[in-house]
């Protein structure tokens, strides 16, 4: 029971629990653990009452530290106590003004009124998972009327001989009424991890449904990520309390409000019903249990569920496909602070590529045996999920792995032991940044149906690896044998030089010289060197792609998803209404399939129209992010739009202006005269420059901008890699900004000239040519520059240095 009443000490037989520990006012705060904490005082100002829904209620209170004197410190010893349902109903009965009360299992938030009360910046949030004991005075130490003594008693005593618990009622999702704060049971038909928002919350999102066949999105933002729901997979039940039903874009949304809770289950019916929840206590009754069963019936008998599993062993995954996998976690490595190294298993054998990292770097176990490598898997998470997977701290611990993408790759490759793997075909697994299709990572309790599966798989492989006899590795031989591998020096090797014109071509010089030369050199000059690579920057090589604007010749980095989703986000809440330009034709069109159904705004030209060509471009309109990626994928160039000034305009130019499939294009703010206008009638195809040109935008090309140190035997030298990165590099940049392969392509370019482990005298030796100039240092002094003008010509070492 959540409501405790002792009057005059302890009379009552009721004990506050003895683990609990006193926390007092002034030190309560977001980083506080309050596991086990409770929080005493006086009992300052009661409010009223108030009803939310039927069986429903909230209270608001304020107390103070019962021994605090008013003083001149800073110190806050008061602070506002939000109650709600049977807790708050019982609190305004049995509780008044100068009681004592003691309350735990309470939650914190930022108060809203701190400002104006100058309470405490914080308030206490009690639902059916808090206590509150009441401590009512005596006669003898707290002097009143008889008839007041009598009347305090008199409640107390009712309120502790209470035996009625907290009754809810649910409302069905197709009855939901907007500004109603409600209770609801739904089934998940989509789900995103909780996720870091641009405040100190985390916010989950996920869509319901219920017999009613009506499909309600919900968002839920709360500080703690065990306040959110823990849904595992699609068709999990989902019960919430208090949530409030909001009319967004006309269609029915639940948010969280004061109060809120939920809990979750298993869809599928196992014959018991286990509530998933972090909260200790919590209402859950014959009729709860009854609902789920109902419910997972239902599922049962209906297209919930998808036809096939999203989740998939790793000896069952398909190239180019994405899948949920669920594994046990073994080992992990920090790649850099962008990128996080998951080794993993799940008791099939494993089809990816090996990863090559330091062994210094491994949390874990840095080798197995030849046998059990083969059914290891190496995940690279990044960006959002790398911070998430660092902060794993239990090896062994379950793991569900949401939208991993097998990408195919051709390599020989070394894994983590060094072992030398062969030639052929493997997949590389990549869980990308950002939160798109439910993209994220989730640890499972050990009490899964889904874990207690994978327990038995590796279990029953175990017994066979564990026997198995590891044949030496090659890093063993190697130190058996003490000395490295020779390599053969390729005779015909000529020792040409290239220099480069305004336009960047190559012609033949004859000099090499030594970088210590190059540096006493005349700058306006092109050179030929010899040289290894000692280091490059970046680290993390997504920074390396930039925006290069032609015309002012201004380097921009590329904005992040989660930038871009906010600025698409704020632009389709503008639902302002706008004058069409005469050549647009507006239409609607229907979200894909699997989100909420709604249509939005098109706006196409007559002539395509016309001509049959609808879906060769498409202007829209109050899109997100991930709906424009979405719709990018079944027409040809997309123009996302907005409102502006009442007339119909692009948008900021921080975004990009045109999507064409999976390619993104970007505009110079500086030098585009945006403007809405009809394209040119062309016999040839559209494509960005086109639609840039009769758009007037600027239109930005993507380039790769690296720093990059070589060293011989006489000096060091740092060199600019750009205008020929691409050559250098072997794939161009508009690849890079689109496809892991190429990434990882230019990670393994990178790797094979500045190997992250090894002598830094068995890098191989580049042929270069580098031209010198004057650039801007700083404080506008002018310094000597370097770039590199050519691809270079590699030549394995010879373990010595190399002398010209």
């Amino acid at each position: 029971m959540p409501f405790h009443a002792v009057v005059d000490g302890a009379r009552t037989g009721v004990q506050v629990p003895q683990h609990l520990t006193r926390i007092p006012i002034n030190l309560i705060s977001t980083s506080s653990d309050l596991t086990n904490a409770i929080v005493k005082g006086k009992v300052l100002r009661k409010g009223p009452l108030v009803s939310a829904t039927l069986h429903d209620f909230i209270l608001k209170a304020v107390i103070q530290e019962e021994d605090s004197q008013p003083s001149s410190s800073a110190q806050i010893n008061a602070i506002n106590i939000v109650l709600f349902g049977e807790l708050a109903k019982n609190f305004s009965e049995g509780v008044s003004p100068g009681d004592v009360v003691m309350a735990s299992g309470f939650t914190v938030s930022k108060s809203p009124t701190a400002s104006k009360d100058k309470l405490h910046p914080l308030h206490l949030l009690l639902s059916q998972d808090a206590n509150i004991y009441c401590f009512s005075q005596s006669s003898s130490l707290n002097p009143r009327s008889a008839v007041d003594s009598k009347r305090s008693s008199t409640v107390s005593a009712e309120v502790l001989n209470k035996t009625k618990v907290p009754k809810y009622t649910y409302t069905r999702l197709g009855d939901l009424k907007s500004g109603n704060v409600v209770n609801v049971y739904g089934v998940v038909v989509f789900f995103k991890q909780p996720f870091k928002s641009h405040g100190t919350d985390f916010c989950s999102s996920l869509k319901i449904t219920d017999q009613s066949n009506r499909n309600v999105s919900c968002t839920i933002f709360c500080e703690k990520l065990e306040q959110h729901p823990k849904i595992f997979q699609i068709g999990d039940i989902v019960r919430m309390h208090r949530v409030k039903v909001k009319l967004f874009n006309n269609a029915i949304t639940l948010v969280n409000t004061f109060g809120f809770s939920v809990i979750t289950f298993d869809g599928k019916s196992s014959g018991t019903v286990e509530p998933r929840t972090s909260s200790r206590t919590f209402h859950f009754d014959e009729q709860d249990r009854k609902t789920v069963e109902e419910l997972q019936k239902w599922i049962s008998t209906q297209n919930v569920l998808p036809a096939s599993p999203a989740s998939v062993t790793l000896s069952a995954i398909q190239p180019k496909a994405y899948f949920d996998l669920t594994c046990q976690l073994l080992a992990k490595a920090t790649i850099d602070t962008t990128c996080t190294l998951l080794r993993v298993w799940d008791g099939t054998r494993s089809p990816n590529t090996f990863v090559s990292v330091d062994p210094n770097d491994v949390e874990g176990p840095t080798s197995f045996s030849r046998e059990k490598e083969s059914f290891i898997a190496n995940i690279l998470v990044y960006d959002n999920h790398s911070m998430f997977a660092k902060q794993l701290k239990q090896l062994g611990a379950f793991l569900r792995i949401y939208n991993l993408r097998a990408v195919p790759v051709s390599s020989k490759v070394r894994d983590i032991n060094r072992n030398q793997a062969e030639a052929g075909d493997h997949l590389a697994l990549h869980l990308h940044g950002g939160t798109s299709f439910g993209r994220g990572i989730r640890v499972l309790p050990e009490n899964s149906p889904d874990v207690e599966k994978l327990k038995r798989a590796i279990a029953f492989l175990t017994e066979d690896v564990e026997d198995f006899t590891a044949e030496p590795t090659d890093l063993e031989l190697h130190e058996v044998w003490s000395t490295p591998p020779e390599f053969l020096e390729d005779k015909a090797e000529t020792n040409s030089t290239c220099s480069t014109s305004a336009e960047g071509s190559c012609r033949p010089q004859q000099q090499q010289v030594t970088l210590s030369q190059l540096k006493q050199s005349t700058p306006g000059q092109v050179y030929h060197v010899r040289a290894q690579l000692r280091s490059y920057e970046p680290s993390k090589l997504h920074q390396a792609l930039k925006l290069f604007c032609s015309k002012c010749s201004s380097i921009q980095d590329i904005p992040d998803d989660e930038l871009l989703a906010t600025i698409f986000s704020d632009a389709s809440k503008n639902s302002e209404n706008c004058s069409l330009p005469k050549w647009a034709v507006p239409g609607r069109i229907e979200l894909p399939s699997g989100s909420t159904k709604r249509a939005v705004r098109f706006y196409v030209s007559p002539r395509l129209k016309e001509e049959g060509k609808p879906k060769e471009l498409l202007f829209i309109r109050g899109t997100t992010l991930e709906e424009t990626c979405h719709l990018a994928q079944g027409y040809k160039n997309i123009v996302p739009v907005t409102s502006s000034e009442s007339c119909l305009a692009l948008m900021d130019l921080s975004s990009p202006f045109l999507f064409r499939g999976p390619r993104r294009y970007y505009g110079c703010k500086q030098c585009s005269q945006a403007t809405l206008s009809e394209l040119p009638s062309l016999d040839k195809l559209l494509d960005e420059k086109i639609i840039a040109e009769a758009l007037g935008v600027q239109l930005l090309k993507f380039v790769l901008l690296m720093k990059l140190q070589l060293q011989d035997a006489t000096d060091t030298l740092e060199v600019f890699l750009w205008k020929h990165a691409e050559l250098f590099l072997g794939v161009s940049a508009e690849e890079v900004a689109i496809s892991q392969e190429a990434q990882s392509s230019v990670h393994a370019t990178l790797e094979s000239l500045c190997p992250t482990k090894g002598a830094v005298g068995l890098r191989p030796w580049l042929d270069l040519s580098l031209i010198s100039y004057w650039g801007d240092g700083e404080e506008g002094q002018k310094q000597t520059c370097y770039q590199i003008c050519s691809p270079p010509i590699s030549r394995p070492s010879s373990g010595q240095s190399e002398h010209t």
